[in-house]
């Protein structure tokens, strides 16, 4: 091979290293650039724009409507997998207590109970699990709402869940209330019903 052929191999291979080192080099920086996204604020975002799209495009009524189905269905699954772990075909009024606010815990919810007896129980939430997204986004709140009165109504044959209060809608913390009965209060408040074998 000629000597000007190899000195002209010589460059170009000088060349693509250089290139490979500055595209490493930018690559690395990009990595390690302090851009706030992750896979749990990416479908927290998604959620927030689908939410607020339904609501725009039909309107917050239906748009609660929509969610709610799928936070009915998470719910059955969810029920399922504590009935499986606690190895029992349903919960009590006690055990369904503990395990909403279990299921808040583990996805970066702060829920506790306030006061329960065989009429009601009562929550409130110190952190929502869709974090700032859920500001502004009261049909997100359909997601608790299904999912609480899914859990209690197939282990307790009856809810109604009452969201006093929302972060979503500015509230310093959430205020919930789930009927287990049919009473003249429950009633007499603004709330979604729930039955046993809803999806059957």
């Amino acid at each position: 091979m000629p000597l000007g052929t190899l000195g002209a191999h010589g460059a170009r291979n000088r060349y693509l290293e250089a290139v490979l080192v500055t595209a490493t080099s930018t690559l690395r920086v990009i990595q390690q650039a302090q851009v706030p996204l992750d896979r749990d604020i990416f479908l927290r975002s998604l959620l927030r724009e689908l939410a607020g799209t339904l609501e725009d495009v039909v309107g917050l009524k239906d748009a609660a409507g929509y969610i709610s189905v799928v936070g009915q269905r998470i719910g059955d699954q969810i029920n399922n997998e504590y009935r499986s772990a606690l190895q029992t075909p349903v919960l009590s009024r006690e055990q369904v207590a503990e395990v909403l606010v279990d299921l808040k815990r583990r996805i970066q919810g702060d829920f506790y109970v306030v006061t329960q007896d065989e009429d009601k129980i009562v929550f409130r939430n110190r952190a929502c699990p869709f974090g700032g997204m859920v500001s502004n986004r009261p049909s997100m709140c359909m997601m608790t709402s299904n999912v609480f009165g899914a859990i209690a109504a197939e282990n307790l044959g009856y809810a109604k869940v009452e969201l006093q209060e929302t972060i979503a809608q500015g509230a310093a913390e959430c205020m919930v209330v789930v009927h287990l009965k049919q009473t003249v209060q429950s009633e007499a408040v603004a709330g979604r019903e729930y039955f046993q074998n809803w999806h059957k």
